[in-house]
């Protein structure tokens, strides 16, 4: 391909400094609030989708790593958090510290020189220690202390990572406290009024003790993200469960059908009535690849028209599943020639590129390659459609692929 565009990434990562709930929350919570501390692994294993690892003493052998402390949560950095940089066959399950790892994974000006490496214009970025929809903080005793989290985290992301220093090159995704609807629209408009356009969400919220979809407790979030043009952007994993088949099925199987999840939540929504309640709704799945929507829509729309009578959904959706995908939902990708070669089944306006930057699954540092070689049989306009101009669109960008929010300078 003669000219590549420039990448918009709408899945990337950070892995948060050390600092950035240690300045934000008050002192009183110094010793139950998020912090590191530098000790030994005990033991850690992750099996049947499960990630379990355990903390030493000071003075126990084992490996030493930086682990982030939150009421009784340890929760250890290890390598797959941050993979760039090694050999595929060096990456293992093991824990590291800050200096073991690429320092564009925590540090803005080392992310943007990686990011040029990688032929990336701009990125969007989930979150690690609080995981991918802040299931941490949902997950955690004290909620006044859960809702001061969310919110410095947010701050941090908006003030910090996608301040001044990012030039714009990097767009804010941010958190809501999910244990509380209402407030949850608090945070999206609070951070919507600073021109943040995107809120992580859960792909299958019951999975984390929380109301399905099909439900109306979430209304007051669906309001507020349909109001100020919030994308609700999930991720692989942000039901704190991946998909596995059995207890001690090795990664490698879960790894494999990563994409289950998403395929289960994008039938759900599809289902549930609320892309017609809330018409300007719109939701991405990250990393969860496009290969699979098309047998998804196909079949949605078959049950749709068939089974609606007794399947639930004839007094709440009005329109074949498939058109209500187009109009709402955005999958994600950056490995996947099979769907490339499908994609009038999907549509080129419902298709997202990413580098999943830091990960072991990442293309970086040749995004560019793995593109020209998958995108090479498409015209230059349905590529500059995928890799930068949907994503423009989706997330309110300048022309110019850039977060034009304060401070920006874009």
């Amino acid at each position: 391909m003669e000219t590549f565009p420039k990448i918009i990434s709408v899945d990337d990562h950070t892995v948060e400094p050390p600092h950035v709930w240690r300045d934000r929350l008050p002192s009183r919570y110094a010793d139950s609030g998020p912090r590191i501390v530098r000790a030994p692994l005990k033991e850690m294993t992750f099996m049947g989708g499960k990630f379990a690892p355990v903390m030493g003493a000071k003075g126990d052998d084992g490996p030493v790593g930086d682990w982030w402390v939150y009421e009784d949560l340890h929760r250890p950095l290890t390598r797959l958090d941050t993979s760039v940089g090694y050999d595929r066959d060096e990456i293992k399950l093991e824990v590291i510290t800050y200096e073991q790892m690429r320092p564009g994974s925590f540090s803005v000006p080392e992310r943007l020189a990686d990011m040029d490496i990688n032929h990336v214009q701009s990125a969007l970025c989930f979150p690690t220690f609080p995981r991918f929809c802040g299931q941490t903080f949902t997950e955690a005793k004290d909620r006044e202390l859960g809702l001061l989290g969310v919110r410095a985290y947010n701050d941090w992301m908006v003030d910090e990572w996608c301040g001044p220093q990012a030039h714009g090159r990097l767009i804010p995704l941010t958190l809501v406290p999910l244990w509380d609807a209402r407030l949850a629209a608090d945070e999206v408009r609070r951070n919507a009024a600073r021109g943040v356009r995107a809120v992580a969400f859960s792909e299958i919220p019951p999975h984390l003790g929380l109301p399905s979809i099909h439900a109306d407790d979430w209304d007051p979030f669906l309001q507020a993200c349909d109001e100020t043009g919030t994308v609700i952007a999930m991720h692989i994993g942000s039901s704190s469960r991946m998909p596995s088949t059995s207890a001690d099925a090795p990664p490698a199987v879960g790894s494999t059908i990563t994409f289950a999840n998403c395929c289960f939540s994008m039938v759900d929504w599809l289902m549930s009535g609320k892309f017609e309640r809330f018409p300007n709704l719109r939701i991405m799945y990250a990393e969860g690849q496009i290969g699979w929507i098309p047998y998804i829509l196909e079949r949605a729309d078959v049950v749709w028209e068939e089974n609606r009578g007794w399947g639930g959904v004839a007094d709440k959706v009005h329109r074949p599943p498939s058109e209500l995908f187009t109009g709402h939902v955005y999958g994600c990708f950056f490995d996947d020639a099979f769907g490339l070669k499908n994609l009038d089944a999907i549509g080129v306006g419902n298709v997202l590129y990413e580098t999943d930057y830091p990960h072991s699954d990442s293309t970086w540092p040749k995004s560019r390659e793995v593109g020209e070689e998958q995108m090479g049989h498409l015209d230059a306009d349905v590529v500059d459609r995928i890799v930068r101009r949907n994503a423009i669109d989706l997330l309110g960008l300048t022309p110019d692929g850039l977060w034009a929010g304060p401070g920006t300078g874009a």
